[in-house]
């Protein structure tokens, strides 16, 4: 499984940005299992962001988030991405999308099944 996040740059204050995670060896519209954007920062835990199911139309979002950004799965394209809008400086984080099969939202990178490389958001006037 190969997960290839991209859309990442630099962005000022308010400003949008769309991420998007392109998957191959595994196909979204199948199975059971949550694809999750996740963030982290040099010297920082990872936060979990949002996440939806690989099958089903059930999203969730971090609280930090809510109303704020919008997760979608493209099951034609293989791909989810994450529509981030009203950028503040706070969300400035190399952003990851991973696959867990079982239920939850791991502080920790390794308790993911699959993740991808990351993209980078800047936010910054």
């Amino acid at each position: 499984v190969q997960l290839v996040e991209s859309g990442g740059g630099l962005v000022q204050p308010g400003g949008s940005l769309r991420l998007s995670c392109a998957a191959s060896g595994i196909i979204f519209g199948y199975g059971y299992y949550y694809i999750h954007w996740v963030r982290q920062a040099p010297g920082k835990g990872l936060e979990w962001v949002s996440s939806i199911a690989s099958s089903a139309g059930n999203s969730d979002y971090a609280d930090c988030v809510k109303g704020r950004c919008t997760i979608a799965r493209d099951n034609a394209k293989n791909t989810v991405y994450l529509q981030m809008n009203s950028l503040q400086s706070q969300a400035t984080d190399l952003y990851y999308c991973a696959i867990k099969f079982a239920v939850g939202r791991p502080a920790n990178m390794a308790a993911y099944d699959y993740r991808g490389q990351g993209t980078q958001v800047t936010v910054s006037s």
